[in-house]
């Protein structure tokens, strides 16, 4: 999993409130999204590079210390945007973002090795559509999802500890349990940060740094949601090659 580093942060905490009209704000999400999609398009271009090269398969995954010494490079990058975001420069968090985006991609290239082109692409779409719509919700509702992030946040927790129990248990029956929660866990997430973002948007506007800064962070919170959310579907929806 992808997510773990994320800190749970309130926008207002930490650049204040400031009044913005609703074409900003909208200029803001836009950002946010452009980053996010930026991200995938990189991550998806390095994994299929990667993929396609019988000489980057044997660096990253012939070579243990190499792949997770990747991992360890991503999750630093992670906590480094989520924790020093605001005493970072937009293009220090742009280049962040950049890097841990085309690190994933060579870490997860390994699911075009599994699974064939067509699962993984149908997978894909159907991840895109289940983002949209709770993505969609998080966006104009007006409930507030805060409760229900709090408890996301403990069962994410909760996920990542299983998840590391079960390497030592190899049980397909537990590992069948945890994608379960793992599509619905990231479901809701992502109309958790949804809603962050309408948040966010209206805490630092669309202008200036702090918006630069912030809509990249919104970015790859909403970018690991996604990826997660399609990791655990194609556990089930993949079909591997022969």
């Amino acid at each position: 999993m992808q997510r773990t580093g994320i800190r749970h942060w309130t926008p207002s905490e930490m650049v204040g409130e400031v009044r913005i009209s609703k074409a900003e704000a909208s200029a803001f999400v836009a950002s946010v999204y452009r980053w996010m999609a930026a991200g995938l398009a990189l991550t998806a271009v390095v994994a299929w590079a990667v993929a396609s090269s019988a000489t980057m398969q044997q660096l990253i995954f012939g070579q243990k210390i190499v792949f997770y010494g990747l991992i360890a490079a991503e999750f630093g990058l992670v906590l480094w945007l989520s924790l020093g975001i605001s005493r970072m420069s937009p293009v220090q968090a742009a280049t962040a973002f950049v890097i841990y985006s085309a690190l994933n991609g060579a870490t997860i290239s390994s699911v075009l090795l599994v699974y064939t082109g067509t699962s993984v692409a149908q997978t894909f779409a159907v991840a895109g559509g289940m983002f949209a719509a709770a993505a969609a919700w998080g966006h104009t509702t007006k409930r507030d999802l805060s409760g229900m992030g709090s408890f996301l946040f403990m069962g994410l927790i909760g996920l990542v500890l299983a998840s590391v129990v079960n390497i030592f248990l190899g049980s397909s029956g537990l590992d069948w349990i945890l994608s379960v929660v793992g599509v619905f866990l990231f479901t809701g997430l992502a109309a958790w940060d949804a809603q962050r973002m309408r948040e966010l948007a209206a805490s630092v506007g669309s202008r200036g740094e702090a918006a630069a800064k912030f809509a990249i962070v919104g970015a790859l919170a909403l970018y690991l949601d996604f990826i997660n959310l399609f990791l655990f579907l194609l556990r089930f929806l993949g079909q591997q090659r022969d």
